[in-house]
């Protein structure tokens, strides 16, 4: 054999050497705009996935030479970010809500009672008549709250239940209001039965409306298992890997949980627990939950109400009603004893404040158990009016801002009335929040809002409703860069559920949750940021979402 030969023969066996030193994987993406969220904010081209997880990312030379597999995806340089997560949503009551009247977006009560009539005509075995989404301040010049004169007149021998879009009001008829008990007597604590001439009027707010949703007829498991499904797809259409689900009973944690290791839900779950007797008992005695799918290690707690229907618990009264300031929806004392229990025991606390006196005494309450800086990671759910002298607070005692810009683009059109000029500058302060503790968990609060987080997104950053109103955004002194924004829908709403190691960045050894969308929304015009769609959407490595392009 001549040199030449024996060159050659090398050559061939050190390219057969490198051929075979290739790794397997599931599946490789190259060609791509990945933004991997990482703690550098770097961008990548190609990743490969095994077993449910990244294994690699880098360029598309790093990753093509180092793995092989069956599946290579060329993605023409479409834009891949971490699944989504949506930091505050209400996933089951929203699934289990997609069988009732859809009344967000009406413009009248009108609307609101042809919505009903044709829903009873497609649903006429239905035992109640229930809805949501009625939102008063939307209905032109007469923001006053409904009565339920048409509603006893049109469907007397059925309950009537709609809640009001932000779910702290709702409206019944005469047969919700005896059925419930409720007379012009009845009594609430953290409640109020709106009365109209010394009559009820129908609405009840806040607390009320356990005494008539206590009544609800039960939905049998079959149906919940096909409303649970219908839910998760309509949330992987529009990105979502992730969520927090906010308010949650133990036997539904169960039944997702069930439907998680059967492989009929694969929506991953931050279940926050409600405070009941049961769920106390149970999670105080057996401790945390924890799989791939489902994590429960945390409390939701309701302080106060929502502005629209006047129960958020202000320091001063309502501009627009100036003997009224709200209320809290317990005692003080029992926000105390919770938080101490929660300490002891270790579960994280995230309370549900709209209001400045709520938020005052959430956080007062927080730095007495936290003492410091700490990472117990206790949140503040909604955060939506702080007093300027509380806002230290949160970067002091390490508590979390978990906030829905949509909120702020919903609200703004009236929000003025209720606060006034002076105090509406302290409200939905993302920017604000943002600088105390470098980070925000951004959420949608669905149903309350619509399920879409890139709705959020462009909220967040242009501080601009659907139509992209008002021109010069709202408040933008408060509005977040593209890249807060995209960190808090992914790692930091992670970081939120203790779950940063393990998902909301594309990194080797994280789970394969991803998101490939149309447009990029780090650098797409604002005013075309709604219009983005998702094309895929991953979870451990597995497509459980696609558009046909």
């Amino acid at each position: 054999m001549n040199k030449f030969q024996s060159l050659c023969l090398v050559i061939t066996i050190l390219l057969f050497t490198a051929c075979q030193s290739k790794k397997q994987a599931d599946a490789i993406f190259f060609n791509a705009n990945v933004y991997t969220v990482n703690d550098g904010f770097s961008k990548a081209t190609a990743f490969a996935v095994k077993d449910n997880k990244f294994v690699a990312v880098g360029s598309d030379d790093e990753i093509r030479n180092q793995y092989e597999s069956e599946n290579i995806t060329d993605l023409a340089g479409l834009a891949v970010y971490p699944g989504l997560i949506d930091g505050h949503a209400h996933f089951y009551r929203y699934s289990l809500g997609l069988q009732n009247v859809d009344l967000i977006g009406t413009s009248s009560f009108d609307e609101i009672i042809q919505k009903i009539q044709e829903h009873v005509k497609q649903y006429p075995d239905l035992p109640w008549i229930v809805g949501r989404g009625w939102d008063q301040n939307d209905w032109g010049d007469n923001t006053e709250f409904p009565t339920k004169d048409t509603l006893d007149i049109l469907f007397p021998d059925k309950v009537v239940a709609l809640r009001r879009i932000d779910g702290h009001a709702l409206l019944t008829n005469q047969k919700g209001l005896d059925l419930a008990g409720i007379n012009a007597n009845t009594k609430v604590s953290g409640g109020e039965i709106i009365l109209v001439n010394g009559k009820p009027s129908g609405v009840l707010v806040d607390n009320a409306i356990d005494l008539l949703s206590s009544k609800a007829p039960d939905i049998s498991d079959e149906r919940k298992v096909d409303l649970l499904k219908l839910g998760q797809e309509n949330c992987f259409s529009v990105g979502l890997t992730s969520l927090a689900d906010a308010g949650l009973q133990k036997v539904e944690i169960d039944f997702m949980d069930a439907l998680q290791k059967d492989s009929i839900l694969k929506m991953r779950v931050y279940a926050m627990l409600a405070p009941s007797d049961e769920n106390i008992q149970h999670y105080f005695s057996n401790g945390h939950y924890k799989t791939d799918h489902m994590h429960v290690r945390s409390f939701k707690i309701y302080g106060d109400g929502a502005l629209g229907s006047r129960g958020a618990c202000l320091i001063e009264p309502y501009h627009d009603i100036h003997n009224a300031t709200g209320f809290l929806l317990s005692e003080p004392e029992v926000f105390d004893s919770l938080a101490k229990d929660f300490a002891l025991k270790n579960f994280q606390m995230n309370t549900h404040a709209i209001g400045d006196s709520t938020n005052r005494l959430i956080t007062d309450i927080y730095a007495k158990y936290l003492k410091g800086k700490n990472d117990k990671r206790w949140r503040i759910e909604h955060a939506q009016i702080v007093h300027p002298r509380d806002m230290n607070k949160f970067g002091d005692y390490n508590i979390l801002p978990s906030v829905q810009p949509t909120h702020a683009t919903s609200d703004m059109y009236w929000a003025d009335e209720r606060l006034g000029e002076e105090r509406l500058e302290t409200a939905y302060a993302y920017k604000d929040l943002l600088e105390e503790n470098d980070m925000l968990v951004l959420g949608s609060d669905f149903p309350v809002e619509d399920i879409n987080p890139i709705y959020g997104f462009h909220s967040a950053v242009a501080r601009k409703d659907a139509d992209n109103y008002p021109e010069d955004g709202f408040q933008m002194e408060n509005s977040i860069s593209r890249e807060a924004a995209l960190k808090g829908m992914t790692i930091w709403a992670a970081y939120g559920q203790f779950e940063e190691e393990e998902k909301g960045s594309i990194e080797a050894g994280k789970l394969a949750d991803f998101v490939i969308l149309d447009q990029d929304i780090m650098t797409v015009a604002p005013e075309k940021l709604r219009a983005t769609k998702v094309l895929e959407t991953w979870v451990g490595g597995e497509r459980v979402f696609k558009l046909s392009y």
